[in-house]
């Protein structure tokens, strides 16, 4: 099993469930495929490839029932398509699917076949595929994803512990200019705050070096001597040397930034929660990303997603005219405890991808370091945060 943040001594509030993921939600699961193949130069439709596919299906994959839901963005350069039905309709059934930028309609397409093979009845679907950038790692112009990686995701997803780091739509994803991509985190709430629990998966790629936060200590100044870097200039063209002299130990006027990326959060909850309040809950990441010390760049894509897996029943039938549903609704002004909730497991989830992110070469021999494990730990212990197991 791969190391994660609390196992060397990051702190954070709050209590975990037993899995400390998404999972904890019961009825989610979670599957992975992860394509990681070829090395060197770039050559569009050959590789080197980096990437890959997350499945999140809300009730498991035998069961379609709808859920409540709702979703909110941070800084919304990215796309997460079916949304706009999502907010006519505040409903949402189906499989959630997390790839990279230039994949998302092969993997929309895909998830639709595979509800249609198992039997799923829906009159049409609009599935919801999210999407981050990995095109500095991976050929993202080489159409590597196709059907049978999208089945496999889809298939393979089960409860319990969750794989993180360069997995899935994560593998070539980048966090605060680490090797980041794909984690998860879960918390419980009181019996007083009625027992709930909360899970969150995250697609980290956003956020510059120096940001950098952890145990609201700022670290990322720290830590500026390993940056990600092309190891091989003779394989750029002197446009893209110009373009990225910062990745190349120069500088260059008007370069894109390195944390101009962006980040995925979806947020499970068994709270009985209708679509208005799960609008508040999917507005909550945004505060655990300013936690870290992102900022929502200006061509970032934060976007977040919040489900509600109670009320199984209050679903939409063909056919139906005028039967009402009865419903369970969590009173309005109880909900901060699940505003925590949500705001300490995305903080977490981030931090874990970036503990479990490998330091890995991609495309034109980019290289981009893991978190210094060791040097995080001594910053903490030298201001009395490193939590001791």
């Amino acid at each position: 099993m791969h190391l994660r943040a609390r196992d060397v001594g990051i702190p954070f509030s709050g209590v975990p469930g037993p899995h400390n993921a998404i999972t904890d939600v019961a009825g989610v699961e979670v599957g992975f495929t992860t394509l990681w193949e070829g090395e060197g130069r770039l050559s569009v439709g050959e590789g080197p490839v980096r990437t890959g596919v997350t499945a999140i299906l809300p009730r498991g994959k035998d069961d379609a029932r709808p859920c409540f839901a709702a979703w909110e963005t941070l800084n919304a350069a990215g796309e997460m398509t079916g949304t706009v039905w999502l907010n006519e309709r505040g409903l949402y059934e189906g499989p959630i699917l997390l790839t990279n930028t230039h994949e998302v309609g092969i993997v929309r397409d895909a998830s639709i076949q595979w509800m249609r093979e198992r039997g799923i009845d829906f009159l049409f679907a609009t599935p919801i595929v999210a999407e981050t950038y990995d095109g500095f790692f991976n050929d993202i112009d080489g159409g590597h994803i196709r059907r049978e990686h999208v089945f496999a995701a889809l298939d393979q997803a089960t409860s319990g512990p969750v794989a993180e780091g360069n997995v899935g739509g994560g593998a070539g994803m980048i966090t605060y200019e680490y090797k980041g991509g794909t984690g998860t985190a879960s918390r419980r709430l009181g019996e007083s705050d009625g027992g709930y629990t909360v899970g969150v998966i995250v697609q980290s790629n956003y956020g510059e070096r120096r940001q950098l936060r952890l145990g609201g200590l700022k670290v990322g100044e720290r830590l500026l001597s390993d940056m990600p870097r092309f190891m091989d200039r003779d394989l750029l063209s002197p446009e893209f040397q110009e373009k990225y002299a910062h990745w190349l130990g120069g500088d260059a006027e008007g370069a894109p930034k390195a944390g101009e990326g962006s980040i995925i959060v979806i947020v499970a909850t068994d709270a009985p929660l209708l679509p208005h309040q799960l609008k508040r809950l999917a507005k909550r990441p945004a505060l655990a990303i300013g936690r870290l010390g992102g900022v929502g760049a200006a061509s970032s894509g934060d976007i977040f997603l919040a489900l509600s897996t109670a009320n199984g029943g209050a679903g939409e039938a063909r056919g139906e005219r005028a039967r009402s549903y009865s419903v369970e609704m969590h009173p309005n002004l109880a909900l901060t405890p699940l505003f925590e909730a949500v705001v300490d497991a995305t903080e977490e989830a981030i931090v874990n991808a970036l503990v479990a992110g490998e330091a890995a070469e991609g495309a034109n021999r980019f290289h981009v370091p893991s978190l210094p494990i060791d040097t995080v730990q001594a910053l903490l212990e030298r201001h009395a945060l490193l939590v001791r197991p």
